[in-house]
């Protein structure tokens, strides 16, 4: 009961948070089992799009705990266009320096860190968009990491001025 009640906080706090930032198109969270993210499992998000001009920047979301013990994490991201076809990455997230200090913030046992993807990208086509976030690490579960998260943002780079 008191995992779910986390879980609605986390849920209302971020619903808040994105509601009150005018930049930012899409915010969204995805949990992670607390058992260990196998690599089977992946985060999943669709975004809706309509605006093929406007420039976003696209980042990554990770909320782990301090116990987990890598300064990084690999995550597999593949993204499904509109027309059908597929693109993969491997992107390498940082999570703490060599001194252990966590590059996120820390709030009690958990740090939220934020990991750019990409930076002022266009979608090249309206419709939908589906984004699988899959665990890219050796270990065949990793314990630790309790949610994945895919933020995107209006860039600077637009006309109307938005940041």
């Amino acid at each position: 009961m008191k995992t779910l009640r986390s879980y609605l906080a986390i849920i209302v706090a971020t619903a808040l948070l994105a509601a009150c930032d005018r930049n930012v198109f899409y915010s969204e969270y995805a949990p992670i089992d607390e058992q260990g993210w196998l690599p089977t499992d992946s985060a999943r998000f669709e975004v809706q799009v309509d605006d093929t001009v406007t420039a976003y920047n696209f980042l990554f979301e990770v909320r782990n705990s301090i116990t987990y013990p890598y300064s990084n994490t690999f995550l597999f991201v593949g993204t499904t266009f509109p027309d059908g076809s597929v693109a993969r990455d491997t992107v390498e997230f940082p999570l703490a320096a060599p001194s252990g200090e966590w590059y996120g913030k820390r709030t009690g046992r958990y740090v939220d860190t934020r990991c750019y993807f990409r930076r002022n990208a266009r979608f090249p086509m309206p419709g939908t968009y589906r984004f699988s976030v899959a665990n890219g690490m050796r270990d065949s579960a990793i314990a630790g990491i309790h949610d994945v998260g895919l933020r995107i943002e209006y860039s600077k780079m637009n006309p109307h001025g938005q940041e």
